[in-house]
């Protein structure tokens, strides 16, 4: 089987953190790299974001990543790229055709490459499966705020209705779909991500120490880390301010240290922002602020930390979490989307109702304090995250694919262009 992947508002080669790059990308490079590995041919299409890229990338075998130059390299806002939606739809329509080239289906991922997807779907007559990632009437609902806009949920209705097959992360995500959209509950199949636990360990007591060291961490001190996009919708500022209350109350018998990592993400969003609001709320001193890490380089800043935090006001699985767990750190999460699925509560970590600074606070006191119950919740944060790998979760995909295209009824025309 051949595969085309869309992912046009962002590659999945690049840094998850920086820009637009976040949880989507691992999830696409993660399951093209498996899928390849079981036997089925991935293409990956983009939006050329640098000449440098070249229009294919290799991968490894039976994966790689096509570029398609739609619109100007730079200077495109995320808002921007609906203008180049056919821009970019026509590339992969030159592109296919000059290569002689032959899918059995097509996999989107977000809405914009959603509208991409269904475009193909009717020209080349193939199966299209669609997974959101995230979705605009749940991210309005949760996060209190009309930031996403009601064309987008128009699109996203289109695609609900127009796709083969809808992919979720969690049974939560079927229930919001069902909740907001109009949906038929048949498309819809559930694939939970993995994560890479042979490269997210636990290491030694003295892995901890050295990462310690390497980020000029004391090593008897209290560490609370923090990995993802620079947006309020992901939660950081909750983070500090709950850690401003912690810092105040003065009951953690050990020196505190904040670390953020990431980049500014979204309209309005800076690193300064943050920074300020440390200062605000007295932290300033023990906060860092570091930028997005390749993931070989966030494995020692999750060993590093007594708590990884995960206040997203939605998240449809939450792959930190996983990863986090994977090498030994327990969570102190949102009870919210796909997080109750990634995090056990009481047992690998704790889930926290809403998002006010004095719950948030309790929590992540209590797991400070607590050094016998943050350590069980240590090891048995291991033998969670083992429980999801991203080879299940191709297989599952393959499953997928195969009741696709099995079922797929292209109107009686014949195939034609690239199929």
């Amino acid at each position: 089987m051949r595969v085309a992947m869309i992912s046009m508002h962002t590659s999945p080669l690049e840094q998850p953190g920086t820009g637009d790059a976040g949880g989507m990308n691992v999830y696409v490079h993660n399951t093209a790299t498996q899928l390849a590995r079981q036997g089925v041919e991935v293409d990956v299409f983009t939006r050329a974001t640098r000449p440098s890229q070249g229009e294919v990338v290799e991968v490894e075998p039976g994966y790689r990543v096509v570029n398609i130059v739609a619109g100007p390299y730079e200077g495109l806002e995320k808002d921007d790229l609906p203008t180049q939606l056919a821009a970019f739809a026509g590339g992969i329509v030159q592109f296919v055709r000059a290569n002689g080239l032959a899918y059995h289906l097509i996999h989107s991922h977000y809405w914009l490459s959603g509208q991409v997807g269904w475009l193909l779907r009717d020209l080349f007559h193939l199966p299209l499966v669609h997974t959101g990632h995230t979705w605009a009437a749940v991210k309005n609902a949760y996060s209190g705020e009309n930031n996403e806009s009601e064309a987008r949920r128009i699109c996203e209705q289109q695609l609900v209705d127009n796709a083969d097959a809808l992919v979720v992360n969690t049974e939560d995500e079927t229930r919001e779909l069902a909740r907001f959209y109009d949906v038929d509950p048949a498309k819809i199949a559930v694939v939970s991500p993995g994560a890479d636990t042979e490269l997210f360990t636990p290491g030694t007591h003295r892995n901890t120490e050295t990462a310690r060291r390497d980020l000029g961490i004391p090593v008897h001190a209290k560490v609370v880390a923090f990995v993802g996009r620079l947006q309020d919708f992901k939660g950081p500022q909750v983070l500090i301010k709950a850690m401003g209350e912690v810092h105040a109350r003065g009951k953690v018998d050990a020196p505190l240290r904040v670390i953020i990592c990431g980049g500014a993400s979204g309209a309005g969003s800076s690193v300064e922002r943050y920074k300020e609001l440390a200062a605000q709320t007295g932290i300033e001193k023990i906060a860092r602020f570091l930028g997005p890490r390749p993931p070989a380089e966030l494995v020692r800043l999750y060993q590093a930390a007594d708590i990884v935090a995960v206040p997203s006001y939605n998240e449809s699985f939450g792959l930190v979490a996983v990863e986090a767990q994977a090498a030994g750190t327990p969570v102190v999460a949102a009870r919210v989307g796909g997080l109750p699925l990634a995090v056990k509560d009481g047992e690998t970590g704790l889930l926290v109702d809403g998002h006010g600074t004095q719950r948030w606070a309790e929590a992540l006191e209590q797991l400070l304090i607590d050094d016998a119950l943050r350590t069980s919740m240590a090891q048995a944060a291991v033998a969670h995250a083992a429980t999801f790998s991203w080879a299940a979760s191709a297989a599952k995909l393959g499953e997928v694919y195969a009741a696709a295209t099995g079922g797929f009824e292209p109107g009686g025309r014949e195939p034609r262009g690239g199929a």
